[in-house]
């Protein structure tokens, strides 16, 4: 069962909420020892010196921060203590803001909020009133002697905390500029960026987080399992991806798309020839999206003398290629 990892006080203006810090993720990884190879012995690494390579014990160290290369300022326990951040059990509350003002970069490491034994009332009561007013509280508090940056958001009758990076500790984009792009990117042509519009579209859903699993770690686990049981492990070859190149970008994007909704590269129609926009329901994955498409292109055709036209040439062509009818027959449909 979990247990409380540290508890304080939620501080609201003049309402103090006592709650108890939960943490909100279980890691999963798979952890190995270190062995020696010939005989499976384990290896400890201990603290040396390097200037005689003697070990020095955890009592006879110190702090040190490196101003220049070789050269410390070094720094006492006591000394340390006193920069130390205020002990204090409050959580409080500077601010509240939209969620959608704080950019997921921001976000460290989950937690949940839950009441201290006397504070259920007082506990609901913030909980429901934030939830009301769909407000985030930004707030400060002290864990493990560092002061941390959180935002404390309801999610049913419970409140979440996630500790935040300070705006210093994150790095700005324009600085890495020049790294991210070795050339500058070039604007998007239009088709091109209606089929990419259309390729999001099929293959938006809503969010379960159930459906996503650490597939490395099941596979690496069921390795250990096999090993353990002394069975012959042999491992495929893995390839890398191929970087799709400018000039192959629509064929990459039509056959993605075709992919998507289940049919040949050939069936799925030019980008531009329906407006190009992404027309599908969200979430649903068919040809349903193309189809409504369509009709809404028919729609907008012109004149009765037009739409004969039209009729004529797909009977005519009918007669020439028999797919065609087939695939405007599903079209229809």
């Amino acid at each position: 069962m979990p247990r409380a990892i540290w508890s304080g006080t939620i501080s609201f203006g003049l309402l103090n909420v006592p709650v108890k810090l939960y943490s909100a993720v279980s890691k999963q990884t798979v952890r190995f020892r270190e062995l020696r190879e010939s005989d499976g012995s384990r290896v400890r690494h201990k603290r040396v010196a390097e200037a005689d390579g003697k070990e020095v014990s955890y009592d006879d160290i110190v702090k040190g921060y490196e101003f220049a290369p070789d050269q410390y300022v070094t720094l006492s326990r006591d000394e340390l203590s006193e920069l130390d951040p205020k002990k204090t059990r409050a959580i409080e509350i500077k601010d509240f803001v939209d969620l959608d003002d704080i950019d997921p970069i921001y976000f460290e490491h989950p937690y949940y909020l839950g009441p201290d034994k006397g504070a259920e009332r007082a506990y609901a009561l913030l909980t429901q009133a934030m939830d009301d007013a769909r407000k985030v509280a930004v707030a400060r508090f002290v864990l493990r002697n560092k002061e941390h940056l959180a935002a404390i958001r309801p999610m049913g009758d419970v409140l979440t905390m996630a500790t935040m990076r300070f705006a210093d500790e994150v790095t700005d984009p324009d600085d890495l500029r020049s790294e991210l792009f070795e050339e500058k990117p070039g604007t998007p042509e239009k088709r091109e960026l209606d089929m990419a519009r259309q390729l999001i579209d099929s293959l938006s859903t809503d969010f379960e987080a159930d459906k996503y699993r650490d597939e490395y770690r099941e596979s690496l686990l069921a390795m250990l399992e096999r090993k353990a049981e002394g069975k012959e492990v042999v491992s495929a070859a893995s390839e890398e991806p191929e970087p799709t190149k400018a000039p192959d970008l629509m064929a990459a994007l039509e056959e993605s798309l075709a992919a998507v909704r289940g049919e040949s590269s050939d069936e799925v129609p030019a980008s531009g020839s329906n407006g190009g926009s992404s027309g599908g329901t969200k979430g649903k994955r068919s040809s349903k999206a193309s189809s409504s498409s369509t009709k809404k292109g028919t729609s907008k055709s012109g004149s009765k003398s037009s739409s004969k036209a039209t009729a004529s040439k797909s009977k005519s062509a009918s007669k020439a290629k028999p797919k065609t009818k087939s695939r405007a027959k599903a079209a229809s449909k």
